[in-house]
């Protein structure tokens, strides 16, 4: 685990729908980054993917991770977790999902016709910057 308890400042950071990039690994270790949507839960992170995604076979082959989330309205606040996908499983209801569209966007996923995967992060280490940085 990652120096947790995280600082409250770092947890008030995640705790927002800020906008995140994921990094995933292909079999021949290129990093691929994608913007994404996570939800901060029991200091270990959701996101949500449609399972047709080349992102499940990148993390099905290495499941390390990384995710930068960005303060809203300044960049240059944020903080980069790095940790691993501890737990892939379907998002039968679509309830997963629901809670991070409701997290960024106040109302449930709009397309109910797409199986959907949750992946369970958790957190190995951190870094922050600007107002999110280590004292």
């Amino acid at each position: 685990m990652a120096d947790l308890p995280l600082p409250a400042d770092v947890r008030d950071l995640l705790g927002k729908p800020n906008p995140a990039v994921i990094v995933t690994l292909r079999k021949d270790g290129q990093p691929v980054s994608v913007a994404t949507w996570y939800l901060f839960e029991d200091d270990r992170i959701l996101v949500n993917m449609d399972a047709s995604r080349k992102r499940l076979d990148h993390l099905r082959n290495d499941p390390r991770v990384s995710l930068t989330v960005l303060a809203e309205g300044d960049w240059y606040t944020h903080v980069s977790v790095q940790g691993k996908v501890v737990d892939l499983v379907d998002d039968e209801d679509l309830g997963d999902i629901d809670r991070l569209s409701t997290h960024y966007t106040g109302n449930p996923y709009a397309n109910r016709a797409n199986r959907r995967i949750s992946a369970w992060l958790e957190l190995e280490s951190w870094h922050g910057w600007g107002e999110a940085a280590r004292s």
